[in-house]
């Protein structure tokens, strides 16, 4: 029995995949053990986001190689997709698979095996076997062009698979992005949107919550996207649909109608959707979410400035105002909802007055949470040969304030709940100040922890926020 180790770099769905790779695996035979440890093979699903994200997949690759030098290192995602000839000159790759082969990488995998050994057996010195197995390992770089890898993604679309964990489950919706902002190296390594069939989506929630989740979370690429690239038939196949269909797609609210159909899937109780794109929010939208009480009222809309100029040269196609009327929006058809968000500091040009007018926006709205990222240029993109690029030093003082301000904001929201009755959906044991505790989350996704003994995993437990166990978790006392 040869044994794996995985490894997962970058977003939800990379997890999501790497996560039905390593069931795969295990369904063939192969054991999986954790990527510290001493492991016949290593598959590292890459991450192509940033540079810095670039650098983190080749260390993780070669720290595989190191651990085990006779391992067959597997780089898999992004970066093999954007950078396939990088990946090819990195003597610590063995085998490159672009994620329009992720799912098939188990037989890709045996089949690289079988070969390989075939080279190692066959005659001639050592220096020669040597030779045979580098050329088979430059060659061994799997992909497709996107016309295939399209048309497969419309005819087979992903497979269901059961959960690692039984409280919250992550499906994959769809994949691929067509927005192409200025900074985004993402279109180039996902292609463009690519949906799956509803009737699959809802097989895979069915065998979830058959297994005992309760609770899914929508998630992709670019989940805003939903549909835009099929039309549906009276007979209800799906198919590719032309550019000029986009509009009726979006108009239909593929999105909504799907999270309607997992709502009602028996055993679901909460759905979840992952980061959305502000002007797919509508009331007609938002009030069709509102109307079913599964879905959370938590919402990350991606924002990344606050400020007009700086989103333009970033190619978003929404201004401050227009972003901050669908936050209204969510604020009026929801009592309190979670609004969280992406900002991006030391946009390149991005001055001292812009960036106060995107600290005073933050402000304006008010958000539960804010993932703060510096601008890391990235080969490939518009961005990377823009003019006015903010020096580190800059990056990092604008970072830390707006860190800040998160921290500040996110205690406000959570505080908000003190003294509130709060149900929340039980999962994990933690150890805090030498006591037990079973930790949880909202509908909202603020954290709350309930003596251990009193909750067992996978429960609604309903109780009072009675003050802040730590700083990002509520005290929660059970209603017994």
């Amino acid at each position: 029995m040869k044994s794996v180790a995985l490894h997962n770099l970058g977003c939800k769905v990379n997890a999501y995949e790497l996560e039905a790779i390593g069931q795969k695996l295990q369904e063939k035979g192969y054991q999986i053990v954790p990527f510290d440890n001493i492991a016949d093979i290593y598959i590292v699903n890459t991450c192509t986001v940033t540079n810095i994200a670039d650098r983190k997949s080749r260390q993780m690759l070669h720290r595989a190689k190191k651990r085990n030098p006779d391992a067959v290192v597997v780089a898999v995602g992004c970066y093999v997709q954007t950078g396939k000839e990088e990946a090819l000159l990195d003597g610590s790759i063995d085998l490159a698979v672009g994620n329009n082969r992720k799912k098939e990488l188990p037989e890709i995998l045996e089949e690289f095996l079988r070969k390989r050994k075939e080279a190692e057996k066959s005659d001639g010195t050592e220096e020669d076997r040597l030779l045979k197995r580098k050329t088979l390992n430059n060659k061994s770089v799997v992909n497709m062009d996107r016309e295939q890898e399209y048309e497969e993604m419309l005819s087979g679309n992903e497979e269901a698979k059961l959960p690692g964990e039984h409280t919250r489950a992550y499906i994959k919706i769809q994949d691929g992005c067509n927005q192409f902002c200025s900074y985004c190296i993402i279109p180039f390594a996902r292609g463009r949107v690519r949906s799956r069939r509803p009737f699959d989506v809802l097989r895979e929630v069915r065998q979830l919550a058959a297994g005992g989740c309760r609770e899914v979370v929508l998630t992709g690429i670019h989940i805003s996207s939903y549909g835009m690239d099929f039309i549906q038939k009276t007979d209800g196949d799906y198919l590719e649909s032309g550019s000029d269909l986009r509009q009726t797609a979006q108009k239909r609210q593929y999105l909504l109608n799907l999270v309607r159909e997992i709502a009602g899937v028996e055993g679901i109780e909460r759905v979840r959707l992952g980061s959305l794109e502000p002007r797919i929010i509508t009331k007609e939208f938002a009030e069709g979410l509102a109307a079913l009480p599964q879905v959370c009222p938590h919402f990350h809309l991606s924002l990344q400035s606050g400020c007009d100029a700086t989103l333009k040269r970033m190619n978003r196609h929404y201004t401050a105002e227009e972003y901050y009327e669908k936050v209204r929006l969510l604020r009026e058809v929801f009592e309190n909802p979670a609004i969280t968000t992406d900002v991006i500091v030391g946009f390149p040009g991005e001055t001292e007055e812009e960036f106060e007018t995107t600290a005073a926006f933050l402000e304006k709205v008010h958000f539960f949470e804010m993932h703060v990222f510096k601008y890391s240029v990235r080969k490939g993109t518009a961005a990377a040969v823009m003019k006015d690029q903010v020096p580190e030093q800059i990056k990092n003082e604008r970072s830390a304030r707006l860190i800040e301000m998160e921290q500040r904001l996110s205690r406000e929201y959570r505080a908000q709940y003190i003294g509130k009755e709060i149900t929340v959906l039980t999962e994990d044991c933690v150890e805090l100040s030498g006591e037990n505790w079973r930790l949880g989350h909202t509908q909202t996704y603020v954290k709350a922890a309930v003596p251990a003994a009193l909750a067992g995993r996978n429960e609604l437990i309903t109780g009072r926020a009675a003050g802040f166990l730590t700083d990002e978790i509520l005290r929660l006392e059970p209603v017994l």
